[in-house]
């Protein structure tokens, strides 16, 4: 059954939320901050690939004529398995993930994983379980199939 709060608060916005949560965390207890001279490196590459995981897949998205809107999951015109689409069935929420571990690499808390974990909960229950559901229903061949070759998350 469907929840009030499926696909009303844009993944952006729980990506935000969640990065707030994991420095709150961490300012909890600033003393459990290990010394991690290479944190800043890991973030780099961890944000650069986030980046690229949040942007490749909307020009994949754009090729193929279909929304990139996560609001409006019914708008969809067509399934995108090329690209990243390839890998993941989610690659745009995966680069979340990726930014979020890149903030917590520069967080160097093990509290703020915390923040993470909240994310990957949320978007799966309030975003990608009822985008599954539409896309069954609006490709009800292709997407079963779809879903037999490529895991939601890697």
């Amino acid at each position: 059954m469907p929840h009030a709060l499926e696909t009303r608060v844009p993944p952006p916005v729980v990506l935000l939320f969640a990065a707030g949560l994991m420095w709150g965390l961490a300012r909890l207890s600033p003393g459990l901050r290990p010394h991690w001279p290479d944190a800043v490196w890991l973030a780099a590459v961890l944000a650069a690939a986030g980046l690229g995981l949040n942007l490749v897949p909307k020009w994949w998205f754009g090729r193929a004529g279909t929304t990139v809107n996560p609001m409006r999951p019914q708008a969809a015109r067509s399934l995108v398995v090329a690209g990243p689409y390839r890998f993941s069935r989610n690659p745009m929420y995966l680069g979340h993930v990726l930014l979020l571990l890149a903030w917590a690499s520069l967080l160097r808390h093990p509290f703020a994983l915390a923040g993470v974990a909240f994310y990957l909960a949320w978007v799966t229950r309030f975003q990608i379980r009822p985008e599954e559901r539409m896309l069954a229903e609006r490709f009800p061949d292709a997407y079963p199939a779809y879903c037999r070759r490529v895991r939601r998350w890697l």
